[in-house]
C-alpha cells in the first residue's frame, strides 16, 4: 500500500521511499515529536502553572487547521473538499480525538512525569486487543510476550508510586482507552481513495474545535486561561505557541506512523519514548520518588519495548524470499 499514490493525502511531488525506510523514519519522527511535546506541556502546566489544559488543546487544534488549510491552498498537500458524507466517514474519530486530547493534558498536570509515562503503557495491550477485534490482525507469540512484558513492568513500577493521585490515575487510564481506540480507528479510516492522512487530521480538528471551545467556556477553563498572569511573559508565550505547533506535529506523526506501520507499533514507540522520559525525570524532573521496584519495573518496560521494536523492524527489513515457480505443483499454478 505504501508504494501507491495517496490521492487524498500524499504529496504528489514526493517519490516512494525504499522498503522498510518509511516505516522506520515515521516511527522515529513520531517518537521524537511525542517526546518533545510531553516536556513542553509539563513545563506549561506544572512549571508555569497554566490552569487550562482544554484551552491548550484548542490551541493545538487551531494550529492543525491553519497549517493544513494553508498547505492545501498552496497545493503542498491535498485532501477532499467538505461534503455531507465526511462526518459519516470520520465517525467515531472526532469524539475519540477530543477525549484523547483532554484526558492526556489533564493527566499530565496531575501526575509526576515518571508515573504518567508508566501508566500510559496500558495503551499497548488495549491497542493489540482492538486491532484484533476491529482490523482482524494477528500477532505472533513473541510480539504478545513483548507487549505483556511492557505491561508487567508498568504494574511493578506503579505499585511503588508513593505519590498516589486517584484523579490523575483515572484521567491517564481514560487517556489509554482513547489513545488505543483512536489509533485503531485512524488506521481503519485512512483509505487513500477517501479522506487520506491529511483529510483525517483536518476534519477531525474542524469538527471538534468548536465543541471543545464550548466545553472550555462551560467548565470555566477559558476564563481561567484569560485571567492567567503569565500572558505578558515572552518565554511563556513562546512555549505556548511551541506546544500548539508540536500538537500539530504529534497528530501528523501519529497518523504517519500508523499509516506506514500499525497502531500497535505506534503505541509501542510511544511506550519506549515514555520510559526514556521517565529516566530523564529521575535526574531533572524533581518530582520522582525513587524506589527499587519502580526502577526495576521501568527497566522491564524498556526491555519489552526494545524487544518488540527489534522483532517488528527485523520483519520489515527482511527481504522477501523469491518464489521458485519450478517447485510449485501444476495444480497450484492455475
Amino acid at each position: 500500500m505504501t508504494g501507491q499514490a495517496d490521492s487524498a493525502g500524499a504529496d504528489p511531488s514526493s517519490g516512494p521511499l525504499p522498503s522498510g525506510v518509511a516505516p522506520l523514519l515515521s516511527a522515529v519522527f513520531y517518537g521524537t515529536c511525542s517526546f518533545l511535546i510531553v516536556l513542553v506541556n509539563k513545563a506549561l502546566l506544572t512549571t508555569y502553572g497554566f490552569p487550562s489544559p482544554i484551552v491548550l488543546g484548542v490551541g493545538q487544534m487551531a494550529a492543525t487547521i491553519m497549517i493544513l488549510y494553508v498547505s492545501k491552498l498552496n497545493k503542498i498537500i491535498h485532501f477532499p473538499d467538505f461534503d455531507k458524507k465526511i462526518p459519516v466517514k470520520l465517525f467515531p474519530l472526532p469524539f475519540l480525538y477530543v477525549g484523547n486530547h483532554i484526558s492526556g493534558l489533564s493527566s499530565t498536570s496531575r501526575l509526576s512525569l515518571p508515573m504518567f509515562t508508566v501508566l500510559r503503557k496500558f495503551t499497548i495491550p488495549l491497542t493489540l486487543l482492538l486491532e484484533t477485534i476491529i482490523l482482524g490482525k494477528q500477532y505472533s507469540l513473541s510480539i504478545i510476550v513483548s507487549v505483556f512484558a511492557i505491561v508487567l513492568g508498568a504494574v511493578i513500577a506503579a505499585g511503588s508510586d508513593l505519590a498516589f493521585n486517584l484523579e490523575g490515575y483515572i484521567f491517564v487510564f481514560l487517556n489509554d482507552i482513547f489513545t488505543a481506540a483512536n489509533g485503531v480507528y485512524t488506521k481503519q479510516k485512512m483509505d487513500p481513495k477517501e479522506l487520506g492522512k491529511y483529510g483525517v487530521l483536518f476534519y477531525n480538528a474542524c469538527f471538534m474545535i468548536i465543541p471543545t471551545l464550548i466545553l472550555s467556556v462551560s467548565t470555566g477553563d477559558l476564563q481561567q486561561a484569560a485571567e492567567f498572569n503569565q500572558w505578558k511573559n515572552v518565554l511563556f508565550i513562546l512555549q505556548f505557541l511551541l506546544s500548539c505547533f508540536l500538537g500539530f506535529l504529534l497528530m501528523y506523526s501519529t497518523v504517519l506512523c500508523s499509516y506506514y506501520n500499525s497502531a500497535l507499533t505506534t503505541a509501542v514507540v510511544g511506550a519506549v519514548k515514555n520510559v526514556s522520559i521517565a529516566y530523564i525525570g529521575m535526574v531533572v524532573g524533581g518530582d520522582y520518588i525513587f524506589s527499587v521496584s519502580n526502577f526495576i519495573g521501568l527497566n522491564i518496560c524498556m526491555a519489552g519495548g526494545l524487544r518488540y521494536s527489534f522483532l517488528t523492524l527485523s520483519s520489515q527489513l527482511k527481504p522477501k524470499q523469491p518464489v521458485d515457480e519450478e517447485n510449485i505443483p501444476p495444480d497450484l499454478k492455475s
